[in-house]
């Protein structure tokens, strides 16, 4: 571990991942420990054209006992490369050993016992599918999805049949730009510079993003129909979003109060395929990342999320919840009593005959 960007208490580690048709790849984990030794943590993975700089996230689980951590996936932020394409992907799978180094850094190396992942938008879709294929492994704990990527945000008539004939005909063309209409709106809802309050890099979370290439968006196809089929993810999960989506092209106060980038329906919809513990929250005035909502809102949304980790990962060592006796069994436990007192007043009885025998 060095120390990060953030500057001290975050600590960061450099995950060599070999070579692709690009050159050397590497991911990066991020890390800040909470006062206290503890055996609890957090592993955060960011969205398209993001990285880690939500230092109130940290912040929040640091102050609940829970060392932090956060994981710039290969070609995003702290891990791209100069001689790389920012944010390109041919699989989503491509992803799977950045998150199990990390998690075996965590759980082995750190000695946590406990795991809880959060997934923002992409991310969302990312650890979806990497704790489906981990499932009965032990290594996630809890999911927390933060407005998850389940689907384009596009016309059925677009997204559908459209895009796939799009992939079709340029399946090898990976790196072929796709023409988008980009994140301009929601990236001047958050950086202080234009119209938000929060200040991070824009080389590597640029306010219009960065160009969409054909073999991303296969990539992404593929999970995501991955994920409408269904999955089994043996852990709690907790998908949260806001309550509205943004549709307009030109900027309106209401970027601030909905999710400008994704279909908050779509999230709904698929939720409950996750796995057989499925919690949906939705919020108010959420943006599409709910923690760089307003003040009101994300605090709001931290509540939940607080909330929601004491009951469905409560402290190691935390008193199991009494479950009271069904009624069946409450009679039959009345009839053992009723069988014992019997015996006491036999046994009793007896004595007595015998003590009167010999008097």
């Amino acid at each position: 571990m060095e120390t990060d960007v953030l500057g001290w208490p975050y600590e960061r580690h450099t995950i060599e991942l070999g070579t692709d048709d690009e050159g050397p790849v590497v991911a990066t984990l991020v890390r800040r420990r909470a006062e206290k030794p503890t055996r609890r943590a957090v592993l955060h993975v960011h969205g398209f054209v993001d990285y880690f700089f939500q230092t109130h996230m940290a912040d929040f689980f640091v102050e609940r006992g829970w060392d932090f951590y956060a994981l710039d996936l290969r070609k995003y932020g702290r891990s791209l490369l100069p001689h790389q394409t920012p944010n390109f992907t041919r699989s989503l799978t491509d992803y799977y050993p950045e998150l199990d180094e990390a998690a075996r850094i965590i759980r082995t190396e750190d000695g946590h016992d406990q795991l809880l992942v959060t997934g923002h938008s992409t991310g969302g879709l990312i650890t979806s599918l990497w704790a489906h294929s981990r499932h009965g492994q032990g290594i996630v704990d809890g999911l927390f999805l933060n407005s998850p990527f389940f689907e384009f945000n596009l016309p059925w008539a677009v997204r559908r049949p459209a895009l796939s004939l799009a992939i079709a005909l340029t399946g090898r063309t990976p790196y072929r730009q796709m023409p988008t209409a980009g994140l301009g709106l929601y990236g001047q809802s958050l950086h202080r510079d234009y119209k938000g309050e929060w200040s991070y890099d824009l080389s590597w979370k640029p306010i219009l993003g960065f160009p969409v290439r054909m073999g991303w968006l296969a990539a992404i196809r593929r999970g995501q129909r991955r994920l409408q089929a269904g999955l089994n993810i043996d852990a709690p999960v907790l998908v949260a979003c806001s309550d509205r989506t943004f549709r307009g092209k030109e900027w309106h106060e209401d970027v601030h109060l909905s999710d400008s980038v994704l279909d908050v329906e779509h999230m709904v919809r698929w939720a409950p395929g996750l796995g057989p513990r499925v919690t949906i929250a939705q919020f108010n005035g959420g943006k599409h990342d709910l923690t760089l909502s307003g003040k009101d809102v994300r605090a709001e949304v931290f509540r939940e999320v607080g909330r929601w980790v004491d009951a469905y990962l409560p402290a190691p060592g935390t008193p199991e919840i009494e479950i009271p006796p069904a009624p069946e069994d409450q009679g039959g436990r009345a009839r053992v009593l009723e069988a014992a007192e019997a015996a006491v007043e036999k046994a009793a009885d007896e004595a007595d005959d015998k003590s009167g025998t010999t008097a």
